[in-house]
């Protein structure tokens, strides 16, 4: 299967200039390019997820800080569909926009050591300041919301804002870590990727050695795939039952295995452009194979592929089985979004560049939104229909707004990690000219 994945590639080619212009620029100039679309494909992961997570207020049996009193049984075979890869992509995009960054410093004469400390500095102040102040003022209104539906606290917000900001509180022993009530809630993908890009910046001038002529082999797409796969499918039988995730940085290892890999993955992607330019060619062999996957989950889900609990407990080699199916349908998904986004989603736009702006303000905002927006409508709004398009209605509008008042305060905009100057040019490592070594 892995084969098919990647051998056919040529079929698929749409051999217009313009394709075969773009694709001679990634592998002849891979630090000369712009990465338009990885712009574009962070804007609409991160879109993605604010729609996931309003789904998650109304999808059956998964549990959430908030739920609806109408739940959808159906919606779990939808969001299904991206949550294969969503967190995924963001890791990899990340990790593709990052990694061009040291690369191109590494290709001159400072010293290294000095340009991997400046930055992680840049990254604390971009990453940590704004998950410190998501932790005492974004998330603060999440966490009462939660225990307020469930029954287990009964004080006006600001009583329990007090509690919650108190490390020594005790209110909700039980519930506390070392930092008391403090949580993070949805804003885990940040000190994540801090810990991520320190080790990358760590270990960099070892991954670079994957640019070198001698491993032209990782150009090949299929032997990627074979490797890529292999790895992820110990990850996912080694550690997903032993470490299930948990979002707690000190033992989610399953998520850590998983996420870092991807963001190696990424990094692999960038300094081999042949590699890049492959996928791109084996788009549509990716999404046949990720639509094909997908649809033998949601059956298995739906019980219609025979007794797989059983198998599952007996046969090693039916886990074996099952671990290759999950994640090749996982690395199929990312893959045939990389190859679609080169496609058709590399030329420069007002709207992306403008958006890819605002994604952090609007990440660390969106989930509250939702739940005090779903909170306040739940009694108020009888009609599903109308609280669901409400509740969106008020999470785009608030987002929007949120980014358009931080950009116009320096201290805004150093609490919500954009840029403290006011240069047009976007994002980090896509919109500049870097010249190969």
């Amino acid at each position: 299967m892995t084969q098919a994945y990647v051998d056919q590639e040529a079929t698929f080619v749409n051999r217009t200039s313009k394709g075969e212009a773009r694709e001679k620029a990634v592998v002849e100039s891979p630090f000369t390019q712009r990465y338009f679309e990885l712009d574009a494909l962070r804007v609409i992961a991160f879109g993605v997820l604010i729609f996931y997570h309003i789904g998650m207020y109304y999808v059956l049996e998964w549990g959430w800080h908030i739920k609806s009193d109408v739940q959808f049984p159906l919606l779990q075979d939808v969001m299904i569909l991206t949550n294969q890869w969503r967190m995924s992509l963001l890791f990899l995009i990340s990790a593709m926009v990052f990694t061009v960054v040291p690369r191109r410093a590494y290709g001159q004469t400072t010293s290294r050591w000095r340009v991997s400390l400046s930055l992680l500095g840049k990254r604390a102040l971009r990453i940590l300041i704004p998950l410190v102040f998501g932790m005492f003022v974004i998330v603060a209104p999440q966490v009462y919301v939660e225990w307020t539906v469930s029954g287990a606290l009964a004080m006006p917000f600001s009583e329990f804002y007090v509690a919650y900001i108190n490390p020594n509180t005790d209110l909700f022993i039980d519930k506390q870590s070392v930092i008391g009530l403090l949580t993070w809630n949805h804003l885990w993908f940040l000190p994540y990727l801090f810990v991520y890009s320190a080790f990358i910046l760590l270990f960099f001038p070892l991954i670079r050695f994957v640019e070198v002529r001698a491993l032209r082999v990782l150009d090949s797409l299929a032997l990627f795939s074979v490797l890529v796969v292999t790895i992820m499918t110990a990850i996912w039988l080694e550690l997903r039952v032993a470490y299930p995730t948990s979002h707690d940085l000190l033992n989610d290892w399953y998520s850590h295995a998983k996420y870092f890999f991807v963001m190696l993955v990424g990094i692999v992607i960038v300094l081999r452009p042949a590699l890049y330019a492959a996928i791109m060619r084996s788009r549509y062999v990716s999404l046949t194979i990720a639509i094909a996957l997908y649809s033998v989950i949601i059956l298995d889900r739906h019980d219609l592929l025979g007794p797989t609990g059983q198998l599952m407990e007996s046969s090693h080699g039916f886990r074996v089985l099952v671990g290759v199916i999950v994640v090749l349908n996982h690395w199929a998904w990312l893959a045939a979004i990389l190859g679609f986004g080169q496609k058709y989603l590399s030329n420069p736009s007002k709207v992306v560049s403008y958006l890819n702006k605002g994604v952090l303000p609007y990440y660390m905002v969106h989930q509250t939104i939702i739940v005090v927006a779903a909170f306040f409508l739940s009694s108020r709004v009888s009609s599903t229909l109308g609280e669901f398009i409400l509740i969106t209605l008020i999470t785009v509008v608030g987002c929007a707004l949120t980014y358009e008042v931080a950009k116009r305060f320096l201290i805004l905009r150093f609490l919500f990690g954009l840029k403290l100057n006011t240069s047009p040019h976007s994002s980090l490592a896509t919109q500049r000219e870097v010249k190969c070594a």
